[in-house]
């Protein structure tokens, strides 16, 4: 999605706090995967792990990362996962639910196709 509106939309991917961290709630499959990390502690430690995150799934989107204080996790309830667009006038004009359920880039696609251009 983002390479095929990249130039229709700024895309922003926030990565906040690690959703199964090997010291709280792992997943069998990201063990499986190999994606295993402990909850980071410093702010460099939550940037290296969105880093190599966005490394592994070759993510080519701008990403920033949640300070420690999860500001915009607590202000968006993004955790684990979940979309907004927010228009030119800086209003939220769409909020997906909250994965991994309610994690539909389709309906995003079909927001975008239906109000860009």
């Amino acid at each position: 999605m983002y390479q095929k509106h990249k130039d229709e939309v700024a895309f922003l991917f926030v990565y906040i706090s690690e959703a199964h961290p090997s010291d709280e709630w792992q997943m069998p499959s990201n063990q499986q995967e190999g994606v295993v990390f402990a909850q980071p502690k410093t702010f460099a430690e939550r940037r290296s792990v969105a880093s190599q995150g966005c490394q592994r799934m070759k993510l080519s989107m701008p990403t920033v990362v949640d300070e420690m204080d999860n500001k915009v996790d607590n202000l968006y309830a993004g955790w684990p996962e979940r979309m907004f667009i927010i228009d030119v006038d800086g209003r939220v004009a769409y909020v997906g639910k909250q994965g991994p359920w309610g994690f539909k880039p389709d309906e995003v696609e079909k927001w975008l196709r239906d109000n860009v251009r």
